[in-house]
């Protein structure tokens, strides 16, 4: 594959994103990774972001703000209580209240915006619809129908050259992510994952953390970040 070839990666500084980043990069793309500071109640992960960035030595790292804190609407951008202990039956169940209203849609409507600009064609996002929380807008149907939107409202899709949006998590589950990551020699240690941290101490009992902590014990590897002790 030409090394010059552009992608952008939708990249959050955690482990999912961070694989992605990991498999274009595999695949010979120049990465431009974009971040959003959306509101969100905590901001660590665009640090974990930033300092995942600069050791890949990507392309570029743009980091947009955009305030989704003042639509509300979701436990990531509000006061509302984090779920915690659900069982994985449980998150399979309904639409949690950490899900963002409409966020990948947003999200994807930036990269392709930016892509445009850099002349790129392919997107790559860590969306998956195995190990996750019941979000709709991680699931394949999803991504298929945004495609078919980006391409029929846009100059490069009007001139014949494109999208491609690339989520090659979709069919993982947490196990095989961590599997990939580590052949790619993903350092999870950097990645941040959990929805309520104290301070940098990830809370290990909201579903972010209870599915990342699945996947590390079903790979048959410690996962290597820090954890409030109970």
């Amino acid at each position: 594959m030409n090394k010059t070839k552009k992608a952008v990666i939708l990249f959050s500084g955690g482990l999912d994103s961070t694989t992605v980043l990991a498999i274009a990069k595999a695949q010979g793309y120049s990465c431009f990774c974009l971040s959003f500071d959306y509101g969100q109640r905590q901001t660590i992960e665009l640090e974990r972001a930033k300092n995942i960035a600069k050791a890949c030595n990507i392309q570029d790292h743009l980091i947009l703000r955009l305030d989704l804190d003042a639509i509300g609407g979701s436990a990531l951008t509000t006061d509302t209580p984090v779920p915690k202990n659900r069982k994985p039956g449980e998150m399979e169940k309904g639409i949690p209240v950490t899900y963002v209203p409409g966020r990948n849609i947003i999200f994807l409507s930036h990269a392709l915006a930016w892509a445009e600009v850099l002349g790129a064609v392919d997107i790559f996002l860590g969306i998956n619809a195995v190990d996750y929380s019941g979000y709709p807008d991680c699931r394949p149907d999803f991504l298929d129908a945004f495609a078919t939107m980006a391409n029929l409202g846009t100059k490069n899709g009007c001139e014949g050259r494109p999208f491609q949006l690339h989520a090659p998590l979709i069919a993982m589950s947490k196990k095989e992510i961590i599997a990939t990551g580590m052949k790619l020699g993903v350092d999870y240690s950097m990645t941040h994952s959990c929805y309520d941290p104290i301070g940098e101490l990830a809370c290990g009992r909201c579903d972010a953390c209870r599915l990342r902590l699945n996947g590390f014990a079903e790979a048959g590897i410690e996962d290597p970040i820090r954890y409030v002790k109970d």
